[in-house]
């Protein structure tokens, strides 16, 4: 990734996770916490979904982005640009739909069809070849949308919270749905994350993995497309 992104998205990120310790004591701080949030969620979706001026920091990865690029594994110990924005929309999907709000994760039976796959997990536990598959099966466009339809969504969840949400603690049922809708697999590489997500508040859950998770794997797919540019 470009260093002035890394440079200006890493003091931002800084920003947030004062700006949220201070809501607690400090209800003035709310709105800038969540403008922060707001602003850097949006940079790792298209401008279409935060609606500012183009390109954003996804932009800039599928801009131009071959099918070949998309889908292929350099490194025989590495992933593919599909399986990363496969798995950061997930987890994405996941988090701020039934932990955060506890409702419906956008992804459903008709998005499965459009993306051309089966599988609903986040992807952390899938083999090489399991990788391969999910990545040479995605349909672009497809991911695309659903990428999209998954910010928005969040997008309205994170400006509907209140400053009392931001310390409020993981239900227990809204974790244990996500074993039971298929968002994470009974194998240890997979499971570890309820517990994880689990132990988090909901700014917890903004910090990692609404916006500091994706810059990691944006990152790691900017650096997987210029090996084909």
């Amino acid at each position: 990734m470009e260093l002035s992104l890394i440079k200006d998205w890493n003091p931002k990120q800084a920003a947030l996770k004062k700006a949220l310790a201070d809501a607690n004591t400090k209800p003035e701080r709310f709105k800038e916490a969540i403008r922060l949030c707001l602003e850097l969620q949006g940079s790792v979706h298209s401008a279409t979904v935060s609606n500012v001026k183009p390109p954003t920091i996804f932009d800039k990865l599928w801009e131009g982005l071959s099918r070949r690029a998309f889908e292929t594994m350099p490194s025989v110990k590495g992933v593919t640009i599909a399986w990363n924005i496969w798995h950061l929309t997930r987890i994405e999907d996941i988090t701020a739909n039934i932990l955060i709000c506890n409702g419906k994760q956008v992804l459903n039976g008709t998005w499965l069809k459009k993306l051309k796959v089966a599988v609903r997990d986040t992807g952390n536990a899938m083999t090489k070849d399991e990788i391969l598959n999910l990545s040479r099966s995605l349909n672009m466009d497809a991911l695309l949308a659903y990428r999209n339809a998954v910010g928005s969504r969040t997008r309205e969840i994170i400006g509907g919270l209140k400053p009392a949400d931001l310390k409020r603690k993981m239900n227990p049922a809204s974790v244990r749905r996500i074993l039971a809708e298929g968002g994470v697999t009974e194998h240890r590489d997979s499971i570890w994350l309820l517990d994880f997500w689990g132990k988090k508040t909901v700014a917890g859950i903004l910090l990692m993995p609404i916006t500091r998770h994706q810059i990691l794997h944006l990152n790691d797919s900017m650096n997987l497309k210029q090996k084909w540019e």
